[in-house]
């Protein structure tokens, strides 16, 4: 019998763990994890949206992935009765600045075939936002919100009812290639696979080392930090409202997210964060903030990007300005309509050079396969993606 082993129990390897059942239910599946619960970091700290492909370069593994994945992802919900709500989105230019790389957004958008499009003017836009401001927007009306924890979840369950297995608190501490065999060495036991793949997420660099992959990229973790509506005011928004990004960054700036359950979040901006789970300003890892500092990407991007840096520092520590930017949205918007929110931790992956990665990457050594860079829209993008990467390891 086959044994394939999965480090990671986020939506991904989740997902990949069940499309190998799904292929060849006679093999055996263990995913492992050392949290005590599966969807622990950024499958159950991100903002909830299914994406429908309106950003991505066409011909990227973003794009074609996304395109797919979306597809999948609301199949999956309708057949699991999950929560998959179409409330749509609108990419709001704020200036007739602003006008132009929207246009280009349109034309990508098109090109990837997203369903649906529609070039709105001011008043268009207040017809689907009545609180909204800008000159122009692009309306995604098939964008969703669901929740991803809820279908992690479902994935551990499908895995576990065909036969495979879910370890919990296992962190893996090392991983050997012993010919046709791979061992990995955990906190509490060891496991001889055929095959591993690798979906570590906010680890992923530090496990794909220990199998023998490259030092690069290195993940660089930002945390992206949220505001949310008070009940009284989750009126100002219908759907989804966000920027026209900036092409330099993968970052997409401030914007308002509903969430399935009613709620609606403000945010994130992008600070760097001193531990690779420090979801609070307090935690720090110097272990984590050495590696990041040594890195020679980081030093290169911080030297890029210290102006932009800046600005988003001084929006995590000044409320005022925070809601400042997102006011240029959502005019009517105060501080008094808003409390904290939980914040997220996105495993931003930088090359040597000081690049920021912006598409799928993956990497492979021997029977190890490994998810180097799996950034938004993974999450919405997992079943496609899980095809892709079982396809890649067979």
């Amino acid at each position: 019998m086959t044994k394939v082993g999965v480090v990671g129990a986020g939506i991904l390897g989740l997902a990949v763990a069940r499309r190998i059942l799904e292929l060849r239910p006679e093999e055996s599946v263990t995913v492992l994890d050392k949290e005590d619960r599966v969807a622990a970091h950024q499958t159950g700290h991100n903002s909830g949206v299914a994406h429908a492909g309106v950003y991505y370069a066409p011909g990227s593994l973003k794009a074609r992935l996304c395109r797919r994945g979306i597809g999948l992802l609301q199949e999956f919900c309708a057949e699991r009765d999950l929560p998959y709500d179409e409330c749509g989105k609108v990419i709001v230019a704020r200036t007739d600045a602003e006008v132009a790389p929207l246009r280009e957004i349109e034309r990508r958008a098109a090109e990837n075939g997203v369903p649906g499009l529609r070039w709105l003017d001011g008043s268009g836009l207040r017809e689907v936002e009545p609180h909204a401001a800008g000159v122009a927007a692009l309306h995604s009306p098939h964008t969703a919100i669901v929740d991803f924890p809820a279908v992690a979840r479902a994935f551990a369950g499908d895995v576990l009812g065909a036969g495979g297995a879910v370890r919990l608190g296992c962190e893996v501490i090392g991983i050997r290639r012993d010919g046709e065999r791979v061992r990995v060495i955990t906190a509490r036991e060891e496991f001889v696979f055929d095959r591993l793949i690798v979906c570590a997420g906010l680890q992923a660099d530090r496990v794909a080392r220990l199998a023998g992959d490259s030092p690069g990229p290195a993940i660089v973790p930002f945390r992206g930090e949220y505001y949310r509506l008070v009940p009284s005011r989750t009126d100002l928004v219908r759907g989804l409202i966000y920027p026209v990004p900036d092409p330099r960054y993968p970052f997409l700036g401030v914007h308002f997210t509903r969430r399935v359950d009613g709620g609606v979040d403000v945010g994130p901006n992008a600070v760097p964060a001193l531990a690779r789970e420090g979801y609070r300003r307090r935690d720090l890892s110097g272990a984590d903030l050495w590696e990041t500092l040594r890195w020679p990407g980081s030093r290169r991007m911080a030297r890029r990007n210290w102006r932009t840096g800046l600005m988003e520092m001084y929006g995590s520590v000044s409320r005022r300005a925070f809601i400042a930017r997102a006011r240029t949205f959502v005019p009517e918007l105060t501080a008094a309509d808003v409390v904290r929110a939980p914040a997220g931790v996105r495993a931003q992956t930088v090359d040597a050079d000081g690049s920021l990665v912006d598409d799928f990457r993956l990497g492979r050594v021997g029977r190890v396969v490994t998810v180097r860079n799996a950034p938004s829209p993974a999450a919405t993008s997992s079943l496609a993606i899980a095809e892709y990467i079982v396809d890649l390891a067979t």
